[in-house]
């Protein structure tokens, strides 16, 4: 069983912390804290650079505190708040297989993070080291009470973000408020088309009596 827990954290904490640091610093082929941020606010998850770093702690520091064995149970909490975050705003709506985008990898993590913060790190820890090894029901129903909790203030947060944005504001070219031009009194101005390269149509004058007279 020490083995067991050992392997688990191991594996989990690792992949949690590479993850975290794509998000952070790029490394591991990842796309480093600005384009991260960008893609967030297209997923609708703004303002993008505090959520992304938010993620990016979460997942490194979470993901290195259940490597370690060390304050299991907050470590786990972070963890299952990540995860909870990313099935609500990103995955719930593709159902549940990941092979269509959906949240069953997301659940394995949540019950393994749930399982470590209840069975303790183990004897392989920092947390028993320091003879503070923390373990059974409470503490495994603590570490989901505490994640889903962050999880749901991530989401009212970005929610009341999306309410707090100003609509955007139509310009107006000194017609006033609203899209139609308001009515003037003024009279429509001819347009004069060109006519042989002119300007404009010069009138043509009618010839006069006096004039006729002199032709004849």
């Amino acid at each position: 069983m020490k083995v067991g827990r050992l392997l688990l954290r191991a594996t989990v904490g690792a992949f949690f912390i590479g993850h975290g640091t794509q998000k952070l610093f790029g490394w591991f082929g990842g796309q480093g804290l600005k384009k991260q941020a960008e893609h967030f606010d297209g997923m609708g998850l703004k303002p993008g650079i505090v959520n992304a770093a938010a993620a990016g702690v979460a997942e490194t520091f979470g993901g290195a505190g259940v490597l370690l064995g060390y304050r299991t149970p907050l470590a786990s909490a972070a963890l299952i708040s990540t995860m909870l975050t990313a099935i609500n705003r990103v995955h719930l709506k593709n159902g549940p297989w990941s092979h269509k985008g959906g949240y069953e990898y997301n659940a394995v993590l949540i019950a393994a993070a749930t399982s470590l913060a209840e069975s303790g790190p183990g004897a392989l820890s920092l947390d028993a080291l320091r003879g503070k090894e923390k373990q059974g029901a409470f503490w495994g129903v603590f570490s989901l009470g505490v994640g889903a909790a962050g999880a749901a203030g991530a989401h009212f947060l970005i929610e009341s973000r999306k309410g707090a944005t100003p609509a955007p504001v139509a310009e107006h070219n000194g017609t006033g408020s609203g899209d139609v031009p308001a009515p003037t009194n003024e009279a429509p101005t001819a347009v004069h088309e060109p006519v042989n390269g002119s300007a404009e149509h010069e009138p043509v004058a009618e010839p006069s009596e006096a004039d006729a007279e002199t032709e004849s």
